[in-house]
């Protein structure tokens, strides 16, 4: 947290920056001067799968201690797209002339820790994880981040980033690429919205659903808007059409 000035008394208040907001600001700045940086968004009907969640909210708390949120749904659903789409998981080196692409996603979550600043916490191998698994994992390291916990282990190597501003009730967000990875996803805000859905007979009606944003912040030089607009779709189609029963199935602390 940035603390004040002495200095200072009265009207405006002039605080010395953090250690950690200016490792951001580093960091941030260096991102946006090094990557290309390019902005996708799809809109996803989350119903389906808000509709598993409800079912399951009550009895996951009770078990687990925390909450069912979205973000281990969208988590899980990313990882499969990232092994469709393997130049998003991936990292350029432009001194080499070459791109690495990833055989495994570490995948870093970003954590607000109460508005002092974000930290990027990484879940090593989390395509070995299931939906509960990814859940008590993102839970663990951002309890971990909020108290200070971490290990340099928790917060190394991470292949492709999510942020969770939804969480906060955004609407739409463009995030700043962590470096070295070659994209960043926004899970934005979920909402009940009129949407067009099509009936059992092919006729078309207006119904309300819970509608989200996915964004995902893309480095150009690692790949084009075909492959960032077919990996969001693939997400979305995911997040959409998966069996998500099947994923909560067991989800009683026999998970890994």
């Amino acid at each position: 947290m940035s603390t004040p000035d002495a200095s200072e008394s009265g009207g405006d208040r002039k605080i010395r920056l953090s250690r950690l907001r200016r490792r951001i600001a580093q960091n941030v700045t260096e991102s946006r001067r090094t990557a290309a940086h390019v902005w996708t968004s799809v809109e996803v009907d989350y119903e389906a799968l808000e509709q598993v969640r409800q079912r399951h909210r009550t009895g996951f708390r009770e078990r687990e201690g925390f909450s069912l949120t979205y973000l281990p749904f969208v988590a899980l659903a990313t990882i499969d797209a990232l092994a469709a789409f393997p130049e998003v998981n991936s990292q350029v080196d432009f001194d080499e002339g070459a791109q690495t692409l990833h055989e495994h996603v570490n995948l870093g979550i970003a954590v607000d820790l109460d508005r002092a600043g974000l930290i990027v916490v990484v879940v090593a191998d989390a395509g070995s994880l299931t939906l509960a698994g990814l859940a008590r994992r993102i839970n663990e390291l951002a309890g971990k981040a909020r108290s200070g916990g971490l290990r340099p282990t928790d917060v190394t190597g991470s292949t492709f980033t999510i942020t969770n501003p939804g969480s906060f009730g955004s609407f739409m967000s463009a995030p700043i690429i962590n470096l070295p990875n070659a994209a960043i996803l926004a899970t934005d805000g979920v909402a009940k919205r009129p949407t067009v859905v099509a009936g059992p007979g092919g006729g078309d009606s207006v119904a309300v659903h819970h509608i989200g944003h996915l964004g995902l912040s893309w480095d150009h030089r690692a790949f084009d808007g075909s492959s960032a607009a077919l990996f969001l779709g693939q997400i979305r189609q995911n997040i959409q059409t998966w069996d998500w029963e099947r994923h909560l199935a067991g989800a009683d602390g026999q998970e890994s």
